[in-house]
């Protein structure tokens, strides 16, 4: 089949939920190919959880339907789904060993012994977990019982692996590590994988796509490089990794924002004069001491480790840039934009040529 009619490994289509009155996921339109990890990306309250549930079957969707492989499982209980879930909780059985955790739903299956052996052994060798067959989950690290809770999912042989913040109880440098592990084991099974998270760092490193949600609704979806570097609307831009907002106008060359300052922008291309909403990454401030840049005033300066933020005073606005720790700072600094995005009434509108990723 061509790739065109190829089905979706996972279809949400226009796919709504009202709980308690009030819209959590609003008309969600979403495509997984096979084999992808997308990553719902949002605030609290912002339906990715809602939507994990309904694909796992643990609600169902008020209007819409989801299909998988091309089949529509909407009403499908979950025990019936080709889905697997791994919780927050981890929701781990402390009476129970890793061996007996991972095989509790193959048991429930009814599957020979020997078969439900096998499988449980290959898939914690797939963990790296086999040492500890027999310990229980008191026994074992925060890390290691989330690989417990995976392992009992890829058991189940789904085609839809679904994850709701399964790093959340982790420590932050256990959080990466443990995320490394995911996405290498996701890539090697090569499993259609659907990551619940509102950390943006999660999302970025481990995803092929990413749905950025706000208000029950997909603000935009695309892969990560694309999302950083050309967010569709206000919210992506201001979710996803941190962007200058100012109020001005687009020349060629610069733009012009509040009090009239004037900062040159390289690839700017000229919006006709009417006021914008201009976003610049926070790398892409260029500063030196001489040029031709704008003049701008350091208010302070703060260390962020393998780099510095300078925040400074540009005109009526403030700005901040990322550069790194062996640049000298002076009071006085001259300011140029590498690239900038242009939204108006919130939506992206060409501005700039892109410039290419340093």
């Amino acid at each position: 089949m061509s790739e065109s009619t190829t089905p979706a490994g996972l279809l949400i289509d226009r796919v709504s939920k009202d709980l308690a009155g009030r819209t959590i996921v609003d008309d969600m339109q979403l495509e997984v190919r096979a084999g992808e990890l997308t990553c719902l990306l949002g605030p609290s309250g912002c339906g990715k959880t809602t939507t994990l549930r309904m694909v796992g079957g643990f609600l169902q969707p008020d209007a819409g339907a989801i299909l998988i492989d091309g089949v529509d499982v909407s009403r499908l209980a979950p025990e019936k789904r080709p889905t697997a879930m791994v919780f927050q909780n981890y929701a781990l059985w402390p009476h129970m060993s890793v061996f007996k955790n991972v095989s509790f739903g193959l048991r429930l299956r009814r599957l020979p012994r020997r078969e439900i052996r096998d499988r449980v052994e290959q898939v914690l060798e797939l963990v790296g977990l086999t040492h500890h067959m027999n310990s229980f989950p008191a026994q074992i690290s925060g890390g290691e019982q989330q690989r417990v809770a995976l392992a009992r999912a890829l058991v189940l042989e789904p085609k839809v692996l679904l994850l709701d913040e399964p790093l959340s109880n982790l420590d932050a440098k256990l959080r990466v590590r443990v995320r490394e592990d995911i996405r290498e084991i996701q890539q090697r099974v090569g499993i259609t994988t659907v990551f619940v998270t509102h950390d943006q760092d999660e999302a970025l490193s481990i995803s092929d796509r990413i749905a950025v949600m706000s208000g029950g609704r997909v603000e935009q979806y695309a892969d990560p490089t694309t999302l950083y570097r050309e967010p569709a609307t206000h919210f992506v831009a201001s979710f996803v990794g941190a962007m200058n907002f100012y109020t001005g106008t687009v020349a060629d060359g610069a733009v012009e924002i509040a009090g009239g300052v004037r900062v040159p922008c390289e690839g700017a291309r000229r919006n006709g004069g009417a006021p914008v909403e201009i976003g610049v990454r926070p790398e892409d401030v260029m500063v030196s001491t001489a040029g031709d840049g704008a003049e701008a005033h350091v208010l302070r300066e703060i260390p962020r480790g393998h780099y510095k933020e300078l925040v400074m005073q540009l005109g009526e606005a403030e700005v901040r840039a990322f550069v790194g720790p062996e640049v000298s700072t002076s009071e006085r600094q001259r300011v140029r934009f590498a690239r900038a995005v242009v939204y108006a009434e919130g939506v992206l509108r060409p501005s700039t040529e892109p410039a290419p990723l340093r």
